[in-house]
């Protein structure tokens, strides 16, 4: 695999969606959890979604439960907690792992592109946040405690870059 294109998900309404439809945009990838105390970077993302959008951002939702089981409910769950409380309108995607053996083929590509401190692939916590450019190309990884406000000038720098035909 040699960009994010060549990828699929499943959205968390169940149906696969091939991430070649997101080419050309910026997009911001995220593990999140719906009972972690990095739960109300929840709102900090929308805001991304809603300010950056319209400019080709797109921010992706995957829930994990790796991390303090703090994610157990079911997709449907996930989906009206995220709505409900943060008002999320920016895709989520179906549960998935992030480290491990069943750790889902986006990730282990991700990891691999930009691994963590000292050189560590495997994710540490939800909320682990990875940029990827037009091009398909991951950017930057930034940690959970990176608040998604402190994310705005990589944004903004990546969204100036120039359309590129992917890989």
């Amino acid at each position: 695999m040699s960009s994010l294109y060549d990828f699929e998900a499943l959205s968390i309404q169940g149906q696969t969606v091939p991430l070649r439809q997101f080419e050309g945009q910026v997009l911001l990838i995220v593990n999140t959890a719906s009972a972690c105390g990095f739960t109300p970077q929840f709102a900090g993302l929308e805001a991304l979604h809603q300010r950056y959008g319209a400019q080709g951002l797109v921010v992706l939702g995957f829930p994990c439960n790796q991390f303090g089981r703090q994610d157990p409910g079911s997709d449907e769950q996930i989906a009206s907690f995220c709505q409900l409380n943060y008002g999320v309108t920016f895709p989520m995607m179906h549960k998935i792992d992030v480290n491990g053996g069943d750790a889902h083929p986006l990730y282990r590509w991700l990891c691999a592109e930009a691994p963590g401190l000292l050189g560590s692939k495997a994710i540490k916590w939800n909320f682990t946040k990875f940029l990827v450019g037009r091009d398909g190309q991951v950017l930057r990884r930034f940690a959970p405690q990176d608040t998604p406000s402190r994310l705005a000038s990589d944004i903004e720098q990546a969204l100036a870059a120039p359309r590129t035909a992917a890989p």
